[in-house]
């Protein structure tokens, strides 16, 4: 199975970053389109989907998102930027 890291903005342009193997009803969870969105962006909706990178399993993915959590806000910046 593959896994996406995402990243999403937020209505208040903050970032929000999270994994899924299907990105399509992820977005929509976050915008409350289907249940089970993350508490996080529920108050912050609509999200937009700035950043995506797929991994070969669940465990590379875990990896990854906690790189990008520990970054700055420049530096996610700058990671969305550059896939764009």
């Amino acid at each position: 199975m593959q896994y996406v890291v995402y990243m999403v903005r937020c209505a208040d342009n903050s970032l929000y970053t999270g994994i899924t193997t299907d990105i399509t009803r992820r977005i929509n969870q976050h915008n409350g389109v289907r249940p089970d969105g993350s508490r996080y962006t529920r108050s912050r909706r609509p999200v937009t989907l700035v950043y995506t990178k797929n991994t070969r399993s669940k465990a590379m993915a875990l990896r990854l998102e906690a790189r990008i959590k520990s970054k700055s806000k420049t530096l996610k910046e700058q990671l969305i930027s550059r896939q764009g």
